[in-house]
């Protein structure tokens, strides 16, 4: 993989041109953000500063979300810039979140011949009995209420799958993948395992599993936000990582 190129296609693809699941997209030039419409992710998704325009950019940002008046975020990637937007963002009020590693698989030179193991069983999200299943597991996993209108909507129109891991009739484990239309990617997200089911295979196969269906829909890379946990699984799979993002979180106020 050629990991500088990648990099600048999933900045000009997917950063730049991001699709907003229930509201709209505001593109100032410089700064492209999501603003939702209702209970969605509100934040700011791209940009490209410098050193004399950031902390103008950064007030705009806090004035346009405070006329929304709700919790937005920063999602920074250590290559924007200023080198120095980390520590503007948090003069300014904003505070970080854990850093992730993206990680990007061409999908084509993926492990995808990964089973799950003896007694789970990968099942499609098809209806509301299994997007409650799904939301109970990242309820428990992640924390806080995981809202799955989003999800409902995204799987009714294609630009997404869900799958869950069931032993016998128990949701263990549970994740998406994103389609992102007219371009190169698409994005796993959520892969959330019981702690119980955790160091058995469950979310390795979740991956290739997604991956498969990815490759079925045509597209040529894999995009992943990954926890620290999750990055060496995925690296032995064939994932290479391009950079660190860490969310920079805003009360709205």
């Amino acid at each position: 993989m050629d990991a500088a190129a990648v990099l600048a296609a999933f900045d000009e693809q997917v950063r730049r041109r991001p699709r907003a699941d229930d509201g709209h997209v505001e593109d100032d030039g410089d700064v492209v953000r999501t603003v939702s419409a209702g209970g969605g992710w509100n934040g700011v998704e791209w940009t490209a500063l410098t050193s004399a325009n950031a902390d103008a950019a950064i007030q705009a940002q806090i004035r346009r979300f405070a006329e929304i008046g709700r919790p937005w975020e920063w999602k920074h990637y250590s290559y924007d810039q200023p080198d120095d937007l980390r520590e503007r963002l948090v003069a300014a009020g904003l505070t970080p979140g854990e850093d992730e590693t993206l990680l990007v698989g061409t999908i084509a030179e993926l492990d995808l011949a990964v089973r799950p193991p003896a007694g789970v069983e990968l099942r499609a999200v098809r209806d509301r009995h299994d997007l409650d299943a799904l939301v109970a597991v990242h309820d428990e996993v992640f924390g806080g209420h995981h809202a799955s209108g989003p999800l409902a909507a995204a799987l009714a129109d294609g630009t997404a799958a869900a799958v869950i891991a069931w032993a016998g009739e128990a949701p263990v484990s549970a994740a998406r993948v994103e389609f992102y239309p007219g371009t190169e990617f698409a994005g796993l997200w959520g892969g959330g395992t019981l702690p119980a089911w955790r160091g058995r295979g469950v979310f390795r196969s979740l991956v290739a599993h997604r991956a498969a269906l990815a490759r079925q829909a045509g597209y040529r890379y894999l995009q992943v936000d990954a926890m620290p946990a999750s990055r060496p699984i995925l690296r032995r799979l064939g994932f290479t990582e391009l950079a660190t993002t860490t969310p920079f979180a805003h009360p709205g106020r």
